[in-house]
C-alpha cells in the first residue's frame, strides 16, 4: 500500500493573483510531500500591482471549514495568514485552542503594497488571544514594529529584537530580516529562554518576493507536519525559500518565486 500523506491546514485568505495566501500554501505544502488543507478567511482581488478589494468570509464559515477538515484529515501542523479581523482571528484562536494543533501564526497586518490586511481592532486579538496559542510566530520588520511597540530595525539589532519579542509573548519568534536596508539579510529564531538561532541571505535583485512570508510559514508548517523539531524546521524551509528566490522562474514579464524546483 502507497504511504499515507501527512496533512496540514491553511487558515489565510485568498490571493486572485496566486503569489500568496492559500495559493502559495498548497504550492509549498505540495513541494514538501505534504497535503494541503484550507479555511479560507477571505477573498482578495489582487494582482502584483495591488490589492483592489478584500471581501472577508462570516468567521462562523471559517470556523466550520476548520472543523471539517479536522474531523477527516485530522492534519499535523497549521498555519495562519491574512486573518482580517477581530471576529476572524477570535474564532480561529477558539479553533487552535480546541484542536492542539501546533500552530505557525504569520501574523499579516499589511500587504507590500501597503494595503491594509488586518483591522487595527483586531491587532489586541492577535496578541492577546492568537500569539500565545502559538508553536512559531513569523512576523517581518513592519509587524514586528507592531507587536513591539516600537520600530523594528533589524540588521545588527535583529537578534536583541527577537528575543524580545519571544521573551514578551512567551513563545518563539522568527523575525524575518527582508524588509531591512542592504542585500545581506539576517532571520533570527527565538526562544523565550534566550536560546537564538540565526540565519543569513542575500537579496535577488530584480525578484517578486510577494508572497515569501507565507511561503516561508508554510514551509515550516509542512515540515513540523512531516516530524521534524522547530529549528531543523525552520532551518530547511529558510533553504526552500532562499532556493526559491534564487532560482525563480518568470511569469507575465515578472520574476517570481519557484515552487518545488522544477
Amino acid at each position: 500500500m502507497p504511504s499515507a500523506l501527512p496533512s496540514a491546514l491553511s487558515i489565510a485568505g485568498s490571493d486572485s493573483g496566486a503569489g500568496a495566501g492559500i495559493q502559495a500554501d498548497l504550492l509549498t505544502f505540495a513541494a514538501h510531500g505534504v497535503f494541503g488543507t484550507t479555511a479560507i478567511t477571505c477573498l482578495t482581488a489582487q494582482n502584483p500591482r495591488g490589492v483592489s478589494g478584500v471581501l472577508p468570509v462570516p468567521p462562523d464559515f471559517v470556523l466550520e471549514q476548520c472543523r471539517q477538515v479536522e474531523a477527516h484529515f485530522h492534519p499535523r501542523g497549521l498555519k495562519t495568514g491574512m486573518l482580517l479581523s477581530a471576529d476572524i482571528v477570535e474564532a480561529v484562536a477558539r479553533f487552535i485552542q480546541g484542536s492542539g494543533i501546533p500552530a505557525v501564526v504569520d501574523p499579516v497586518m499589511v500587504a507590500t503594497s501597503g494595503a491594509t490586511l488586518l483591522a487595527p481592532e483586531a491587532v489586541e486579538s492577535v496578541k492577546k488571544r492568537l500569539i500565545p496559542l502559538a508553536s512559531l510566530v513569523t512576523p517581518n520588520l513592519d509587524e514586528a514594529t507592531i507587536l513591539l511597540g516600537r520600530k523594528a530595525l533589524g540588521g545588527g539589532a535583529a537578534e536583541a529584537e527577537a528575543v524580545e519579542l519571544a521573551n514578551t509573548y512567551g513563545v518563539p519568534f522568527l523575525l524575518k530580516g527582508g524588509h531591512a536596508e542592504g542585500d545581506d539579510l539576517i532571520d533570527v529564531l527565538a526562544w523565550p529562554d534566550g536560546r537564538t538561532f540565526i540565519l543569513r541571505a542575500r537579496r535577488a535583485p530584480g525578484v517578486d518576493t510577494h508572497g515569501s512570508g507565507c511561503t516561508l510559514s508554510a514551509a515550516i508548517t509542512a515540515q513540523l507536519a512531516i516530524g521534524k523539531g522547530l529549528k531543523e524546521a525552520v532551518e530547511a524551509s529558510h533553504q526552500y525559500l532562499q532556493d526559491g528566490i534564487h532560482k525563480s522562474i518568470e511569469v507575465s514579464g515578472l520574476k517570481v518565486i519557484r515552487h518545488g524546483g522544477r
